[in-house]
């Protein structure tokens, strides 16, 4: 078969890392073109990461017969909008984290994607690690016990305020941007299904004096299946500088585990069960970059026809529970859906 041909819709700084870099060790894949509001940043881009084809406007890459797919790394607030463009004209996609701005913009891209046939992939690039399948392989079996408490974190520092990440209007925030990671990994270790939902309890959020709807720092309370209790942090601006972390106790033991987010890179990874702690190394597997398993496995699910582990359909709990977060900590929802208003 020939190669998945794949258009990139904005120069974003996380492309390189998330795509061409990764696309370059996938023979099967090809970054084929690209497109930006700025014709010369695209000319500049393409250049500098071998991108043999420019377009001047985002639905012009889009209707492009010759693209397979599409790259979306624009702001979280774009995300539904170009997801559904990119479907309407038969396009693949692999959006950035978070997929939507809220549950129910979640909700109808993957009702589209469903109907349409076509893979919608949300770029949680961890999931596709060893990491996260054994993690969740300690849980399923039942080393721990019965789980009691579960926390994850996501905080890293962002001192720019003019950053668009704390701009509302394109859905931005702690929760949107990095607290998404620490939602859907709460998810994963919760093992949450529809029979018994993510229930958020309580949430505390740390707001921008020039725009109070955005929250610079998150902290939510949740009640997990089996009556578990969960806690989230986000921060991009607080006293918790760098910090990304799960920890899982339960009634014999506890699982610990620091950098699940880039795991390829150093990060550590132990259990104790009676009093004994041991390393879980997972060799050599664990070197290979999450962006390169990530974009494998869109690759082999866009050939395959089975799904992904980050389907559009696995964005609406993750959006609903951070609805909800918002809800709780008395902050408007973000997107522009009637929810949100």
């Amino acid at each position: 078969m020939r190669r998945i041909r794949i258009g990139v819709l904005g120069a974003a700084r996380i492309a390189p890392l998330a795509l061409v870099k990764p696309a370059r060790m996938i023979p099967e894949v090809q970054v084929a073109a690209i497109a930006t509001r700025d014709p010369a940043k695209a000319d500049t881009f393409a250049r500098r990461q071998g991108i043999p084809r420019v377009h001047t406007t985002y639905d012009a890459l889009i209707a492009d017969p010759e693209l397979d797919a599409v790259y979306i790394p624009l702001p979280n607030g774009l995300h539904a909008q170009w997801t559904i463009r990119a479907l309407e004209a038969g396009k693949h996609v692999l959006c950035e984290k978070p997929l939507a701005a809220n549950e129910l913009e979640a909700q109808e891209i993957a009702d589209r994607a469903q109907r349409s046939g076509l893979v919608v992939m949300e770029a949680f690039h961890y999931r596709y690690h060893p990491l996260a399948k054994r993690m969740r392989e300690i849980l399923d079996d039942g080393e721990l016990g019965e789980i009691r408490r579960i926390t994850t974190s996501m905080c890293f520092p962002l001192p720019l305020l003019g950053d668009i990440r704390y701009r509302f209007d394109l859905a931005g925030g702690s929760l949107m941007d990095g607290g998404c990671y620490a939602v859907h990994a709460m998810r994963l270790l919760a093992g949450d299904d529809t029979a018994e939902p993510i229930e958020v309890l309580d949430a505390k959020a740390l707001t921008v004096p020039k725009d109070r709807r955005i929250d610079r720092a998150m902290t939510a309370r949740l009640r997990l299946p089996g009556d578990a209790v969960g806690v989230v942090h986000s921060s991009m601006l607080s006293r918790r500088i760098l910090d990304m972390h799960a920890h899982v106790v339960g009634e014999y033991g506890e699982m610990r585990v620091l950098n699940y987010v880039m795991p390829h890179m150093p990060h550590r990874f132990s259990v104790v069960v009676g009093g004994r702690r041991r390393r879980e190394h997972l060799g050599q597997a664990a070197k290979t970059p999450t962006y390169r398993l990530q974009l494998q496995a869109f690759a082999d699910a866009i050939r395959s026809g089975e799904p992904p582990l980050t389907p559009a359909s696995d964005a609406v709990p993750t959006l609903r529970i951070m609805d909800a977060i918002y809800r709780a900590a008395g902050l408007p929802l973000r997107g522009q859906t009637p929810a949100a208003r």
